[in-house]
C-alpha cells in the first residue's frame, strides 16, 4: 500500500434538519397490480398514525429554496467523496398531505418492487422501515415532507429506497458465504450508469442510509482514478489527433495500478482501527483539464466496512471485436485496446451490479447541458453550450459501441443473480422495462 493511501484526515458529515415523515397523496398506480385499499388495509394503531402525521415539521413551504430546483451543493458534506457540485432538478408543485395508507399504495405502484422481489405484503410488514428511510432521505435533501411533490416522492419511494433494500439483500447474501470467525470483506457494488443520469446522487443517498443505519460504507468513482495532469499530457502526446484521448474520460485515461491498489485496500478494511485514504480528483485544476487532488484533501475511510459503492459511466464495458468499434468510430480502436486491462483493475472487484439503462445516449447531452446551465445561473463557472457539445461528443462513440452489449449481456464478469437493471426516462426516474 502506497503511503498516500494511509494519510488520515477528518471526514465531514451532512448537516441534518430535524423532521418527521409525512405522507403525500398517491399518483397513478397502474404500474403494478396491488391489493385494493378496500381489502388490504395497513393495521396501524391510531397513536402510530397520529405520530407520523401530526409530528411532521411545519417549517418551510412550497416557496422554499426547492422551488427553483434541488441543488445538492446546498447539502453540506456532499463533496466529502466527490469533487465539484451535483445538480438535480425536481418539479415543484406540492402534493396534498394524506395518510400512511396512501403512501403504502404509492410505494406499491413503483416500477422496481417486482424487480427486487418485494410484494405488497412485504411492504406492509416493513412499513416502519420505509417510513424511517423516507424520513432520513427527506432530511438529507432538506425536503419538507408536507410539500413533497409527486416526482420527489417517486424519487425517494420508487427509486432510492427500493435500490437500498436491494443492496441490503445483496449484502446479506454476501455475508452468508463466510463463517462466523472469518473476516468478512465489504461487498463491492458497481453502479454503471451514463453521465448526468443521477448515479452520483443515488450513491450519495445510499451511502447516507448505510451510515444512518449503522453500517460503514465507502464510495469511490472511476473519476478518482484519472491520470494526473502529467499523465494525461503523456497520453495525449502518445495519441496525436485522437480526440477521444485528448482529454480525460475514455479507457486509457485512468491509473489502473492505483485502482487495483485502492480497491484491494478497501477490501481489506475488515476490522476496527484499519484506515485508508482513497484518492480524489480535482476536475477544476489546470483550467478544467483536471489533476489528482492533493492527498491532504482525500477522505478517511475506516473499517470495518460493510459495503463499497463504486460508480462510473463505463464500468462493466467489455472490449469488442476491432471491426465493430471501428465501424462506430475509427478512433475507438485504441480505446478498445486499452479497455482490455480494465476488468482486472475494476470489474473483478465488483460482486453485485446496478446498471442504469437509458434508451438514447443523446440524453447525456441534454442532462449535461441542464447541469451546466444550472451552474451558470448559480454564478459558478460552467461550460458554454458549444463546450458541452464538444465534451459529450468525446464520450458518445463509446456509449454507442458498448452500451448495447452492456444491456444485453450485463457488465463484464457479472452474475445475473447479482444484477439489477433499472431503466430510466428522460427525467431520470425509473420506468417499467419495455
Amino acid at each position: 500500500m502506497a503511503s498516500s493511501l494511509n494519510v488520515l484526515s477528518q471526514p465531514c458529515h451532512p448537516t441534518i434538519l430535524p423532521s418527521f415523515t409525512c405522507c403525500s397523496s398517491s399518483s397513478n398506480t397502474n404500474n403494478i397490480n396491488i391489493p385494493s385499499s378496500n381489502n388490504f388495509k395497513l393495521h396501524f394503531s391510531s397513536s402510530k398514525l397520529s405520530h407520523f402525521l401530526t409530528h411532521s415539521s411545519k417549517s418551510g413551504s412550497g416557496n422554499s429554496w426547492l422551488q427553483h430546483g434541488f441543488n445538492s451543493t446546498n447539502t453540506a458534506g456532499i463533496n466529502e467523496y466527490r469533487q465539484g457540485p451535483l445538480y438535480s432538478v425536481f418539479p415543484t408543485k406540492p402534493a396534498q398531505v394524506s395518510s400512511v395508507q396512501d403512501l403504502f399504495e404509492f410505494i406499491c405502484s413503483g416500477p422496481l418492487l417486482e424487480k427486487i422481489g418485494v410484494t405488497a405484503e412485504m411492504v406492509a410488514e416493513s412499513i416502519d422501515k420505509w417510513l424511517l428511510y423516507g424520513r432520513l432521505l427527506s432530511q438529507l435533501f432538506q425536503l419538507n415532507e408536507l410539500y413533497l411533490t409527486v416526482p420527489q416522492k417517486a424519487r425517494i419511494y420508487h427509486y432510492y429506497i427500493p435500490v437500498f433494500l436491494w443492496c441490503e439483500d445483496q449484502i446479506k447474501q454476501h455475508r452468508s458465504t463466510f463463517k462466523n470467525e472469518e473476516d468478512i470483506p465489504p461487498l463491492v457494488i458497481g453502479f454503471s450508469a451514463p453521465q448526468g443520469c443521477g448515479k452520483t446522487t443515488l450513491v450519495f443517498a445510499l451511502d447516507y442510509l448505510f451510515q444512518k443505519t449503522g453500517r460503514k460504507s465507502a464510495t469511490i468513482s472511476i473519476d478518482d482514478f484519472y491520470l494526473t495532469a502529467e499523465g494525461q499530457g503523456k497520453l495525449r502526446e502518445a495519441n496525436p489527433g485522437n480526440a477521444l484521448l485528448e482529454f480525460r474520460g475514455n479507457a486509457g485515461s485512468h491509473d489502473l495500478p492505483l485502482s487495483v491498489e485502492t480497491l484491494t485496500a478497501l477490501s481489506k478494511l475488515t476490522r476496527e482501527g484499519m484506515k485508508i485514504k482513497p484518492p480524489r480528483y480535482d476536475k477544476s485544476a489546470f483550467n478544467g483539464r483536471g489533476d489528482r487532488a492533493d492527498p491532504s484533501t482525500w477522505p478517511e475511510v475506516e473499517g470495518p466496512l460493510t459495503v463499497v459503492l463504486f460508480e462510473g459511466w463505463m464500468l462493466g464495458f467489455k472490449p469488442l471485436p476491432t471491426e465493430v468499434v471501428k465501424a462506430v468510430d475509427p478512433q475507438l480502436e485504441t480505446v478498445n485496446k486499452n479497455l482490455e486491462g480494465y476488468y482486472d483493475a475494476w470489474d473483478k472487484f465488483i460482486k453485485s451490479w446496478i446498471v442504469i439503462k437509458i434508451k438514447d445516449p443523446s440524453c447525456v447531452y441534454q442532462w449535461r447541458l441542464q447541469a451546466e446551465i444550472a451552474m451558470r445561473e448559480a454564478g459558478k463557472p460552467g461550460m458554454s453550450d458549444d463546450e458541452v457539445r464538444d465534451f459529450v461528443s468525446r464520450y458518445l462513440p463509446a456509449y454507442n459501441a458498448y452500451l448495447p452489449t452492456l444491456y444485453l449481456e450485463g457488465p463484464n464478469g457479472s452474475d445475473p443473480k447479482h444484477l439489477l437493471t433499472i431503466e430510466i426516462d428522460e427525467g431520470r426516474n425509473p420506468i417499467l422495462a419495455t
